[in-house]
């Protein structure tokens, strides 16, 4: 989800409700402790020089049981950093802390932001001599015609 469409999102809530992928809730007492923009300049395992930007939220819950982050606030707090720090408009990634500080992918159900899973990937794979995945194939689906008692195949 990029900003934009966090900031479309926002003023059609009454709440802010964020959810792990699968369906736990981030305790409602959170904040959103930082809003930047994050930029990661890197070369891949076969030599390109790659640049990635994503706009980052860090949440977090404390023992203050009755903070509740209204959807206002959350677009105030929105346009002071794209004011302050001149944010572009790209995807979010969250930081949540759950065993460790978790990164995350956001999505929105209808009612909830989803905190979606990340994952890893080569973006090299020509490089690494990782070999493609081999189609599958049910053998129940291939045609068995040739190897029927009468067939003369056996």
């Amino acid at each position: 989800m990029k900003l934009s469409n966090i900031k479309e999102i926002l003023p059609t809530l009454d709440n802010v409700e964020f959810r792990l992928e699968k369906g736990t809730s981030v305790p409602e007492h959170f904040h959103v402790t930082e809003i930047g923009q994050i930029t990661k300049h890197f070369i891949d395992c076969g030599g390109a020089v790659r640049t990635e930007k994503a706009v980052n939220f860090q949440l977090w819950d404390a023992n203050d049981y009755e903070h509740r982050l209204k959807p206002t606030k959350l677009l105030n707090i929105i346009k002071l950093a794209e004011e302050k720090l001149g944010i572009e408009d790209a995807e979010i990634e969250v930081e949540y802390q759950n065993e460790t500080i978790g990164k995350f992918d956001l999505g929105f159900d209808g009612k909830y932001f989803i905190l979606k899973n990340k994952q890893t990937a080569c973006l090299a794979n020509d490089a690494c001599g990782i070999p493609a995945e081999k189609q599958k194939i049910e053998l129940s689906k291939l045609n068995s015609a040739c190897c029927t008692p009468d067939s003369g195949c056996c």
